[in-house]
């Protein structure tokens, strides 16, 4: 305890750096960082163990900026303390290539954790956090060798707190007793509106004590120093329940705007940067000024904690002659490679084999690999028994206390929240020693659709197991039939989006989803029976897109997805009988096809054959593999699948029909090229 003049240098140093940065770039928030300067000191200082030089060092504290538009906060005390982040990439804030752009993004910045933004997410990743120390530490910690305990440390404030996603994953939290997780809401009352008095006036700590959080307010937050230490103190020495601390500051602390919305999303003025310098006692004259003291009072903390993870490297290898067997596989995760051979336990088909929804080959797939990939996390989303999520010996991951589990369990019940499983999902794969998957219909991963995006942005390696894909639900109708979900997640870069036809693709499915160690995946999974294909194969399927039936002298080509996939084949024998010849293509995953050679994508879409695709969703998208789409472009009903299928025309009467129109119209272009044959291919 006790605090200095080189502390309160430190914390207006932390300050005019974000003055600074958001001055010179004529862009960004000061506001945030102006104001939760103090406690930032006191927790990076105080509480927080890192090694700035190695900033995946496992058993690191973690720390996540859900309020990220403050995120210079974040950058100037990563460059303090001695990551890889120099004055002069604070002085490109929020400029193009830069590592400090205008939210923390984790792939861009050492030390960033978490990708954080669009407000509500940072909390929501946190709580995965947490839930991955958890978990992990109940796997590996052994008597004497306490490997993984770090805390994680979350800063949010009001628009974070009034994002449904928050609450969401507060109340996921509390319910499982996360006593590792610790969060300080910015209760400065200003969000971009103004005063929150216009929108926002709930007792945010009543909230959080009903969600089961340990609660303090600390009402003078832009000065009382050991009052927030004191309170960070005792929020660690809880460790049966998240805590939340209340932080009462003054955003733009300094400024003449400050505690006001002109200094939340603006740059100070000229004037009111110089008065605040002076304030400070900094030479208004010069920028980016950075006290010899500060340096040395940081890099001390930052030799602390290489010291730290010097004494924990010597644990682990200590750990290795005890727990061979665990500080091997410890080893692997963390170099997030998988299993060696443990693709040799995916399930394979033929075609003999029965009809099976690709929700249940899903689950098959869980059952098989589940001890060969141990960490593999599984959930769902309130929809266990629909979207066949859990393997039969799974163990729930519960708080021992609740008698519902352990903290070991590998299945998390993440209640009826999409959004916060798919950011908690986020959270645990940034962790990086597990593979988080989770289920929900695929009608609602549009409400999980802002972490969805972030998995992509972030390189998370995430798996959506997303049942219930068509108007092949059948009675439960148009709220929950999806029609433009695929569309939305086929557009989003960096994204794999798999519609498998049967077995075999359902396991390639999964192939890829676990070697893309930087791609998450989504499984659009019926609920309807589907056969065993006479061409599929787990080899062609990981291409993306394979030839499900050939003939070379075929008037069209039939591309489909799915369940409409063995539609295709059946209109094989409709259109026989019309005396025309068709051939199949299966396309269970665009992106993975769309990485291929364009020699091997010719050869499954040819030139000189116009080519019709199938899907019982929008069509929007498939102009880039057919030159004419049947597909629903308009809301499903209820009723019998096969009811509400007949109903759109999707048989192999409907399909065969619209095929020799195709056929028709076609006839006399020449040449006719595939539409994979394109222009800016030769650009690439």
């Amino acid at each position: 305890m006790g605090y200095d003049k080189v502390d309160e240098l430190a914390i207006n140093t932390i300050r005019t750096l974000a003055v600074d940065a958001t001055f010179q770039a004529n862009s960004g928030h000061p506001g945030a960082p102006m104001g939760m300067a103090p406690v930032a000191h006191v927790l990076f200082n105080r509480f927080m163990t890192f090694n700035p030089k190695n900033p995946e060092w496992l058993n690191r504290d973690r720390f996540v900026l859900s309020n990220g538009h403050g995120c210079m906060l974040h950058y100037a005390l990563l460059h303090l303390f001695g990551y890889a982040v120099s004055l002069d990439d604070l002085k490109n804030f929020r400029q193009v290539d830069s590592i400090t752009p205008g939210h923390p993004e984790a792939h861009d910045t050492p030390g960033i954790e978490v990708t954080t933004g669009p407000l509500g997410q940072g909390i929501a990743n946190a709580v995965g956090l947490a839930i991955a120390q958890r978990q992990g530490g109940a796997v590996f910690n052994k008597p004497g060798f306490e490997l993984l305990n770090n805390h994680t440390y979350a800063f949010f404030g009001d628009g974070c707190a009034m994002e449904g996603i928050a609450s969401e994953a507060a109340s996921m939290a509390g319910h499982l007793q996360l006593g590792n997780l610790i969060a300080i809401y910015d209760d400065n009352h200003i969000s971009i509106d103004g005063d929150t008095a216009c929108a926002f006036t709930e007792d945010v700590l009543k909230r959080f004590e009903a969600y089961g959080w340990h609660t303090q307010w600390v009402e003078h937050g832009d000065t009382d120093l050991e009052a927030i230490e004191k309170a960070i103190a005792a929020a660690r020495a809880v460790t049966d329940k998240p805590s939340v601390i209340k932080l009462t500051t003054t955003i733009g602390f300094g400024s003449k705007l400050q505690g006001t919305g002109g200094v939340h999303g603006n740059p100070l003025k000229a004037d009111d940067v110089q008065q605040v310098k002076e304030k400070f006692g900094f030479d208004p004259n010069k920028t980016f000024v950075v006290p010899q003291e500060v340096y040395d009072l940081y890099n001390k903390h930052a030799s602390d904690g290489a010291a730290a993870e010097q004494e924990w490297n010597q644990l682990f290898e200590k750990y290795g002659k005890e727990h061979p067997k665990e500080h091997a596989e410890l080893v692997r995760r963390m170099k997030r490679d998988l299993p060696e051979g443990w693709q040799k336990a995916l399930p394979t088909y033929k075609p003999s084999d029965s009809a099976q929804a690709s929700r249940k080959l899903s689950e098959a797939v869980l059952e098989a690999i589940h001890d060969v990939v141990p960490e593999l996390l599984s959930g769902s989303a309130d929809l266990t028994g629909s979207n066949n999520t859990r393997w039969k010996k799974a163990v729930d991951f519960q708080p021992p206390s609740t008698k519902l589990g352990d903290w070991s369990g590998r299945y998390m019940r993440y209640g009826v929240r999409e959004h916060a499983m798919a950011a908690v999902m986020n959270g645990i794969s940034a962790y990086g020693i597990h593979i988080p998957a989770g289920g929900t219909f695929l009608n609602f991963v549009s409400y999980a659709a802002g972490a969805v995006r972030l998995s992509a942005l972030s390189h998370q390696r995430v798996i959506y197991v997303a049942t219930h894909d068509s108007i092949g639900l059948g009675e439960d109708g148009p709220t929950h039939q999806p029609i433009e979900t695929l569309a939305h997640f086929r557009a989003l870069p960096n994204f794999m989006v798999w519609r498998p036809a049967d077995g075999n693709e359902t396991s390639a499915a999964y192939y890829m989803a676990l070697t893309s160690r930087t791609t998450p995946s989504l499984l659009a999974l019926t609920r309807q029976n589907l056969p065993q294909l006479e061409n599929s194969s787990i080899e062609g399927a990981i291409r993306g897109g394979y030839v499900a039936l050939e003939d070379k002298e075929a008037a069209v080509t039939l591309v489909s997805t799915g369940s409409e996939v063995s539609l295709c084949l059946e209109s094989v024998k409709t259109l026989a009988d019309q005396g025309l010849k068709a051939r199949v293509v299966s396309l269970p995953c665009w992106e993975v096809f769309d990485a291929q050679d364009k020699e091997y994508k010719l050869k499954v879409l040819p030139d000189g054959i116009p080519i019709m695709s199938v899907e019982v969703l929008s069509t929007l998208g498939w102009e880039k593999y057919s030159h004419e789409q049947f597909g629903l472009n308009r809301f499903g009903a209820s009723g019998p699948y096969k009811e509400v299928y007949k109903k759109f025309e999707f048989t192999p009467e409907g399909i065969a029909k619209r095929a020799v129109a195709t056929v028709n119209f076609y006839k006399d272009v020449k040449p006719l090229r595939s539409p994979v044959n394109r222009a800016f291919q030769q650009l690439i």
